[in-house]
């Protein structure tokens, strides 16, 4: 008997995570961004907010794709309590480079996998990334670069950051926006075949 066609669903629009699901040979069926306030709450730990934000994406898109296995996720970056916005700017952008030069922060990527008989699976996964103590011309380079633009800490690994990192304990792929181990994890665990 054949098996029942399934419908994977990726709650956002990064393209970082859809390249990252193509890696393993996953294609959505679907991809809907989830519209959702990312402030944080009053006294709201960066781990809670990862967490919170992909549960809240990932319920937002499975009311509209109720016959999918909904996949979200949200990436914080966080410097002891205190999270990094997603630079718009490029003074945010330098901002952030400043803080992390030279010190360790932590990557917490919220994973949330809503199946279409209402099983829900999350896990959050933390990664730990140490940048080199940036000189003034690669603090500008960057900035310059753009690459840090729209980016949760105002860098990409995946991109010219990757020179910056003296480090990384954890998950890359976690780092770039969606571990991929933690993913089939959760996808199997509540059903979905993987290829």
């Amino acid at each position: 008997m054949p098996a029942t066609p399934q419908r994977l669903v990726l709650a956002s629009a990064s393209p970082r995570r859809l390249d990252l699901l193509r890696q393993i040979e996953l294609e959505p069926d679907a991809i809907e961004a989830a519209d959702v306030d990312e402030s944080p709450l009053k006294d709201e730990t960066p781990r809670r907010l990862a967490l919170r934000l992909a549960v809240a994406k990932a319920a937002l898109v499975a009311i509209r794709q109720p016959a999918g296995f909904v996949l979200a996720a949200d990436t914080v970056v966080a410097v002891g309590r205190r999270v990094l916005p997603k630079a718009e700017t490029a003074d945010q952008n330098r901002a952030c480079l400043k803080l992390l030069s030279g010190r360790a922060h932590r990557v917490l990527t919220g994973l949330c996998v809503m199946a279409p008989d209402g099983r829900t699976a999350r896990r959050l996964v933390e990664s730990r990334v140490t940048f080199k103590r940036l000189t003034p011309a690669e603090l500008e380079g960057y900035v310059r670069s753009g690459e840090g633009l729209g980016k949760a800490g105002g860098y990409a690994i995946q991109g010219r950051a990757g020179a910056l990192a003296v480090e990384l304990r954890g998950s890359y792929s976690g780092v770039v926006g969606l571990p991929l181990y933690e993913t089939c994890a959760l996808l199997t665990g509540v059903g979905y075949r993987l290829p």
